[in-house]
């Protein structure tokens, strides 16, 4: 709820069955992610960390505590147990743990993505793979499904980095694809400094482009998708609210109205959960 609120707020919308394994694995990526709760932005743990050795030694405590959970023996730590709990409950899927947990690892260097794909492949590995976790626990599994979680959790991905994106410039940090920028003529140093010349604000246009992309693709094809898939799919609520906040403002990424707390989200979710489509 602190850290990860509109996983919190989607996992409501779960199934009774399925509820508290969604919070085990969503606290699991938190843990992992190292989330800061201000203004709801799911930083990753190379925020909150002063060393890298810190930040390996994290990793390397969760990919023990997944391969204990595999063995029925799972570490006494709150999250970890219930997570073998959810493990046990729904069978899920050893690899997607791991992917998460190596994917984070290999980005705590603490650089800016070299391009779009880069990103792309980030997000499928961590958000597309929450999704897939997720798809588990509602006991579906179809390759329709996967194909709609693998470009929801990309636009995930995606949407994540931009909102991120004012936190880390405050900490002379930016981690937006680099082949976008040098296209546009923006460099790093711009977006530290703020800057909102249209140019910048290119940046961003193509980059929430990306986003909106994928979100569209896994519409595309909702029909085949599982009516029982779709509240795996919530989540798309928030996506398509910061698309439309950062279009409403002309792609400035930095306009104030983007870092408030999105009041409607939780009646937006329920009609959307109410309508039950994604």
């Amino acid at each position: 709820r602190k850290r990860d609120y509109e996983g919190f707020l989607c996992s409501l919308l779960l199934p009774a069955e399925s509820r508290t394994s969604a919070f085990a694995l969503r606290a699991f990526n938190v843990e992992l992610a190292q989330a800061v709760s201000l203004q709801m932005y799911p930083f990753q743990i190379k925020d909150s960390i002063t060393q890298k050795t810190t930040g390996l030694m994290r990793m390397q405590f969760w990919r023990e505590a997944v391969e204990d959970i595999y063995r029925d023996n799972p570490p006494r730590q709150p999250v970890a147990t219930e997570l073998w709990r959810a493990v046990k409950r729904h069978n899920l899927t050893k690899m997607w743990f791991m992917k998460i947990i190596d994917e984070r690892e290999k980005n705590l260097d603490d650089r800016a993505y070299r391009n779009i794909p880069e990103l792309e492949t980030y997000a499928e590995n961590t958000q597309s793979a929450l999704l897939y976790l997720t798809l588990e626990m509602l006991g579906v599994r179809d390759i329709h499904a996967d194909h709609a979680a693998s470009h929801i959790g990309k636009a995930q991905g995606i949407v994540t980095c931009l909102r991120a994106t004012p936190y880390h410039s405050t900490r002379q940090k930016v981690f937006l694809p680099m082949d976008i920028c040098m296209l546009h003529g923006v460099s790093q140093e711009d977006f530290i400094r703020g800057k909102q010349e249209k140019n910048v604000r290119d940046v961003i246009y193509d980059i929430a482009s990306q986003a909106h992309m994928h979100l569209e693709h896994a519409r595309s094809f909702r029909k085949k998708v599982p009516v029982k898939a779709y509240p795996a799919f919530f989540c798309t609520v928030a996506l398509d609210d910061y698309l439309y906040s950062i279009r409403k403002v002309d792609f400035n990424i930095f306009h104030p109205s983007l870092q408030k707390k999105r009041a409607l989200l939780p009646l937006h979710l329920y009609i959307r959960s109410w309508k039950n489509t994604y």
